[in-house]
């Protein structure tokens, strides 16, 4: 954990105004509150348009329409966003987070944009609009959520995926999202981390740097009941 001299995670939010879709910011509360709960101290931050990038332990980058995602991948762009990145800071990037870290992404129509090229992937334009509930397999376990977005992204051959599709489409219809580095990418809103608590134990477990005792509650059974509607066997 980067903030190891103090003692305090710092889970920062970026733009929320612009990549706040669906709720997405709420993944820096369930991280905090996950964190918390386990006696860490913790340090929510959300950052505006006009604040400047502050360190943190873990980003988060939410959903957003064609044009506040090209302007939070301006702002990223004159950061030092990407250079933390490389140092390996942690991200949890969701739909148009995942698109802009990327080479480029199609916005408005079939106009390319450039994205903040951290990763070896591209999103195009889709000939039709990915909408619906969402399920992929992430090493035998399911990741539920929902999706809504008119991109078709290809990883580069060195880029494994998040996981395989059971339900939706995701990136391609075959499987979803990215895991490189210390970067979690996924086309999965809800918010992902409050609607599948273990996937939210994993990337905060990387972060502290430790493996976490369980955490029993609603959310376990909340995702369990969307496991049981999306899974391959009740809709056999």
């Amino acid at each position: 954990m980067d903030g190891e001299d103090d003692g305090v995670l710092r889970v920062v939010v970026l733009f929320p105004e612009l990549l706040g879709t669906y709720g997405d910011a709420g993944n820096g509360l369930v991280l905090a509150q996950r964190a918390r709960r386990r006696g860490t101290e913790c340090e929510l931050v959300s950052v505006g348009l006009h604040d400047p990038l502050p360190d943190a332990d873990i980003y988060l980058l939410g959903g957003g329409e064609d044009g506040p995602q090209r302007l939070a991948c301006d702002l990223l762009a004159r950061s030092s966003f990407a250079e933390r990145i490389g140092d390996g800071v942690h991200v949890v990037a969701v739909c148009a987070g995942l698109q802009l870290l990327g080479h480029s992404f199609c916005v408005e129509g079939d106009d390319e944009y450039a994205g903040l090229g951290v990763v070896d992937v591209v999103t195009r334009r889709g000939t039709t609009r990915s909408v619906g509930e969402m399920a992929v397999d992430v090493d035998g376990r399911l990741l539920v959520g929902f999706e809504n977005h008119g991109g078709r992204t290809t990883l580069g051959a060195g880029v494994p995926p998040l996981g395989k599709m059971v339900h939706g489409r995701g990136n391609d219809g075959a499987v979803d999202g990215f895991r490189t580095g210390s970067i979690w990418a996924t086309y999965a809103h809800g918010p992902v981390l409050a609607m599948n608590p273990w996937f939210c134990d994993e990337v905060l477990s990387s972060v502290l740097g430790r493996t976490l005792e369980p955490l029993h509650g609603a959310a376990d059974l909340l995702y369990a009941q969307r496991c049981a509607v999306l899974s391959p066997r009740s809709r056999a």
